[in-house]
């Protein structure tokens, strides 16, 4: 059982579309989660890491760095954050990835020793970047320390209707919602107190999407078409996420990673 779980957000951004009113909100974040267990830490995504603060550009790529409006800092970064909260980061022995872009892979150098969960889709796409939309989103540097891969292959469990459930621990699984990119997935954390995370990644960018009918600023929806890889897979994996919001919301606290209203509301909860 987790012993606890904290609310993190390791990156702050400010697209320029936030200066237009109802164009796109005028921050967002990166929420990861820091979950200690009986065997250590696990940090599901991380935002990003001390080495893209020092060179923002030669690791994100201007043209992404410009667009999102990153406001590099390093007491943001999890290992900074991690260390503010009184632990070692070596008690991080295990990351959870919902998928590899940069504002969500940027900390895993800072941790080398972790073992690194990810959809086994996910980084064979990372690995050959077969589209320019591929070499846009990915950036090498951030594993160039070659860490320990942990690949989740289809097949597994179901969890609330999800299927190919597979356990990064007791408390920790992984879900595949393909769609964002092909190998996307949300990281399920159960909550000591009871109940459940599904921390859902970019399967959803505003928390207006999780309500019927949804709704999504129009900077943010038109991000959302431009960086999906299977618009398909996504429209039905957030109608998924509706009708789990709608159906077990008492249950299952939704989140994604980059709503701010979201990360406030619970950045002074700690499980």
């Amino acid at each position: 059982m987790s012993q606890r779980i904290h609310h993190l957000s390791c990156a702050t951004m400010c697209p320029s579309a936030g200066l237009v009113p109802g164009l796109a909100p005028s921050r967002l974040v990166a929420h990861c989660l820091l979950v200690e267990g009986p065997e250590g830490l696990t940090l599901v995504d991380t935002g990003f890491g001390t080495a893209d603060v020092a060179d923002p550009v030669g690791r994100l790529g201007r043209p992404f760095v410009m667009s999102v409006g990153a406001r590099m800092n390093l007491a943001l970064t999890a290992v900074a954050q991690v260390r503010a909260l009184g632990y070692d980061p070596s008690d991080v022995r295990d990351i959870v990835v919902t998928h590899l872009d940069g504002d969500h892979a940027g900390g895993l150098g800072d941790f080398p020793w972790a073992r690194v969960h990810v959809h086994a889709d996910e980084l064979a796409t990372a690995r050959t970047r077969p589209t320019l939309l591929d070499k846009t989103r990915y950036s090498a540097k951030q594993w160039a320390h070659d860490p320990t891969w942990v690949e989740h292959r289809p097949g597994g469990d179901r969890w609330f209707g999800f299927e190919s459930v597979q356990a990064v621990s007791e408390d920790v699984l992984l879900i595949p919602l393909r769609g964002h990119t092909f190998g996307h997935s949300a990281v399920a954390v159960r909550r000591p107190g009871g109940g459940w995370f599904l921390h859902a990644g970019d399967g959803y960018y505003f928390a207006d999407e999780k309500l019927t009918p949804p709704s999504c600023p129009p900077g943010l929806r038109a991000t959302q078409i431009l960086m999906e890889m299977d618009r398909r897979s996504r429209i039905t994996n957030q109608g998924r996420l509706r009708e789990l919001h709608a159906a077990h919301g008492d249950e299952v606290t939704i989140i994604c990673a980059h709503d701010a209203s979201e990360f406030d509301a619970l950045a002074a909860v700690t499980d």
